[in-house]
């Protein structure tokens, strides 16, 4: 799996789903229990500016409050954008990153982001009765990300509490499930 890649695919894919929402859902709860639509959305744009900063070498002291601000549904594309170059550039994957969890490499920090991507772009989707089906690649690559680091995700409290399918469940709701989502 290219990560820079499927982290832009997945930033395409939550793209199309963040341009259908309408102004009159913003208010509607969302699976992600800590977020309406409006503050998914917030969330989800201001995590795709802080990447540049944070590849580049900027800690979170150093970048501060520049990205605390309210951002418009229409600021998505432009976030994608600079998110998916940052991680894209020669050599990003392996430049140190402080993150709120650590310094760590700009390939675990891309990871996390991947699946915050996608997942809540599943999120929007649901909220907004859009079509949740997410790109069968990208639930694999998810599963990639995932798998190894499984016990430090459940126990950071970044997704809800595992959700039980049956064992014949597709990748996709077992996914979906793992991270707190009831498919």
């Amino acid at each position: 799996m290219n990560l820079p890649d499927a982290h832009r695919r997945a930033l395409d894919a939550t793209g199309r789903i963040v341009a259908n929402i309408k102004p009159d859902q913003l208010d509607a709860s969302t699976p992600c229990e800590d977020y309406d639509v409006r503050g998914l959305l917030q969330h989800v744009i201001s995590g795709n500016y802080w990447v540049a900063p944070l590849v580049e070498g900027r800690t979170i002291e150093e970048v501060g409050d520049a990205l605390d601000r309210d951002f418009a549904a229409d600021e998505y594309d432009a976030s994608a954008t600079s998110a998916g170059d940052a991680f894209a550039q020669p050599g990003a994957m392996q430049k140190p990153v402080a993150v709120s969890y650590g310094p760590v490499p700009a390939e675990v920090y891309a990871g996390h982001r991947f699946i915050d991507v996608l997942i809540h772009g599943w999120d929007l989707a649901k909220a907004t009765g859009q079509d949740m089906r997410l790109d069968a690649e990208l639930v694999s690559a998810c599963w990639e990300v995932i798998n190894p680091q499984m016990e430090l995700l459940k126990g950071s409290g970044m997704f809800g509490t595992e959700v039980s399918v049956p064992p014949d469940a597709d990748s996709q709701t077992k996914l979906l499930a793992a991270l707190g989502r009831r498919a």
